[in-house]
């Protein structure tokens, strides 16, 4: 199994009549220890209930937190959640939180050297001081695994093509592939040409873009990769981006052929968006049995 290591924001997403923990990159990682690859997190939390809850988390699922800092001068991260009538979420992200202050460290550049691939996302630029460990912590990763989630007014144009350009695998979903193909210069209107669009312009091999209901499409060493969706019921759409690509890192890192990854990859987001949460248990029987139909 692989070793990954995810860099980034851990918090609670607080919906009206509830809390549970997340953050992507902790949802992407609560997905790959669950297809028993060795994960680790780095990330703060305030010195409070909250935080101490998620440290409990991550030992129950397993999660190396040893790189998990705890700050007595800010909070534990909280995200208000709002559901529309279909289940699709919007976000109000409390600001400054102990995520936004993550102190480089260097034993975590170590963990980083070591790992197969190194995952962040776009939310975690947004205050400099987490913007600034992570420029240092890529300077270590070998493959370099970049989750585009725009989250305005959280974030910059100028960043994103940079942290794009960095990256060996980009992943974003189709209205942020539009948008970024759309200010980075593109004059194409098709998905695809967009897509190869960024891939010429950032020199990236490797990316994939999500589609909702309608699946995904992978871009992997200049070949394309479709997979259509399923059709659910959805409960939430929390999370399942999250699932998607955390399931889409283990198989790939692992040696899996991409079309299986891909359509392996949506079954598992499609089970996460018919479920409340952003991270459900999902059984590899429950996998099976959704892809073949059962």
């Amino acid at each position: 199994m692989s070793k990954i290591v995810c860099f980034g924001e851990v918090l609670w997403d607080v919906f009206s009549t509830h809390k549970k923990i997340g953050g992507a990159p902790l949802n992407v990682a609560t997905r790959l220890q669950a297809f028993s690859n060795e994960v680790a997190m780095i990330s703060a939390i305030g010195n409070d209930d909250l935080g101490q809850l998620i440290l409990d988390y991550l030992q129950v699922h397993q999660i190396n937190a040893e790189h998990v800092q705890v700050l007595n001068d800010f909070k534990t991260g909280v995200v208000r959640v709002t559901l529309n009538n279909k289940g699709a979420a919007t976000y109000k992200i409390e600001h400054p939180k102990a995520w936004d202050k993550i102190a480089f460290i260097e034993k975590a550049s170590d963990l980083v050297k070591q790992a197969d691939a190194f995952v962040f996302g776009s939310l975690i630029t947004r205050d400099e001081v987490s913007k600034k460990t992570l420029y240092k912590l890529l300077e270590f990763a070998d493959y370099k695994i970049f989750d585009i989630n725009l989250r305005p007014p959280f974030y910059d144009k100028g960043i994103l093509i940079e942290l794009m350009q960095k990256a060996d695998f980009i992943k974003l979903n189709d209205d942020e592939l539009y948008e970024v193909s759309a200010f980075m210069g593109s004059k194409f209107n098709n998905l695809e040409q967009n897509l190869h669009f960024i891939s010429e312009e950032t020199n990236t091999k490797h990316i994939c873009v999500t589609k909702g209901e309608h699946g995904a499409v992978l871009f992997y060493n200049d070949q394309l990769f479709y997979n259509s969706g399923f059709k659910i019921k959805v409960a939430d759409t929390v999370g399942s981006g999250d699932s998607f690509l955390g399931s889409l890192i283990s198989k790939l890192t692992n040696g899996e052929k991409p079309q299986k990854a891909i359509d392996f990859a949506c079954a598992v987001g499609a089970l996460v968006a018919q479920n409340e949460g952003a991270n459900p248990k999902i059984t590899d029987h429950d996998i099976a049995d959704f892809i073949s139909g059962r």
